[in-house]
């Protein structure tokens, strides 16, 4: 494993996030404390608790999960796609730099990037609402699991995207409305039958069912198949990335 280079890649990355600090960092969190605010202030004077658990409080693994699929997705197809659309990514493909060094440099600042912003709406929220992690260890692995997987997703995004506004189709026509219609506002238990079982093909619904579940305990979804669902996902992505690289699909066009 070439470490000196995948700590070149991941280093870059990670600068550029710090010197655009005000889009990377504190925009996404001012817009999810808005939805925070917004949700909070609206929804909660009429639904005080949600499974026991004050609502305010019950929103924030929605928001943090939101947050992290946005920001994952963003963070990782704009990272590879810019070498593409300047042309740099003829040297990195030319490098003495195999496929996996590439993805975990790109895909681990990603990640690193979107757990930051995740951790930060956290401490935030809790200056505001009672929170409790009732499960740490299972919080730390949706967290990191979700984060690099939906990193895989926009490097695969990245890679596909042949145009700027293509790297916003897929997160803000599929991946926000399946996060919003995936309980991170609400529980799906809350709904008629019909629609709870029309929820359960989102996806999305088993992320933030499992991530609920490690802050409170409830959960509308078996802990064990959310994290079944979370790693097929990731293989799926993995799977993609793979296929990619050994037939050369957009990475020289």
């Amino acid at each position: 494993m070439n470490w000196p280079a995948i700590r070149a890649i991941y280093g870059f990355e990670m600068h550029r996030a710090f010197r655009t600090l005000l889009q990377s960092i504190v925009a996404p969190v001012i817009s999810t404390s808005l939805y925070f605010v917004v949700f909070g202030a609206a929804i909660g004077g009429r639904i005080t608790s949600v499974d026991g658990v004050p609502y305010g409080a019950f929103i924030v693994p929605g928001l943090i999960m939101l947050t992290l699929l946005t920001q994952s997705i963003a963070n990782a197809s704009f990272g590879i796609y810019f070498p593409r659309f300047s042309g740099t990514i003829y040297e990195i493909l030319s490098a003495p730099i195999s496929a996996v060094e590439i993805v975990a440099g790109y895909v681990g600042a990603a990640a690193t990037k979107s757990i930051m912003l995740g951790l930060i709406i956290l401490a935030t929220s809790s200056l505001f609402v009672p929170l409790r992690i009732e499960h740490p260890f299972v919080m730390v692995l949706f967290l990191v699991l979700t984060a690099v997987t939906f990193s895989l997703f926009g490097f695969v995004i990245g890679l596909w995207a042949d145009g700027f506004e293509k790297l916003q189709l897929v997160p803000l026509l599929i991946v926000t409305p399946l996060t919003f219609l995936g309980g991170s506002f609400y529980s799906i238990d809350m709904l008629p039958p019909v629609w709870r079982n029309v929820s359960l093909l989102n996806p999305v619904v088993y992320l933030i069912s499992g991530f609920r579940w490690s802050f409170y305990g409830h959960s509308d979804v078996n802990p064990a198949v959310s994290l079944g669902m979370a790693l097929v996902f990731l293989v799926a992505c993995l799977a993609a990335v793979a296929w990619i690289f050994r037939t050369g699909y957009r990475l020289k066009s």
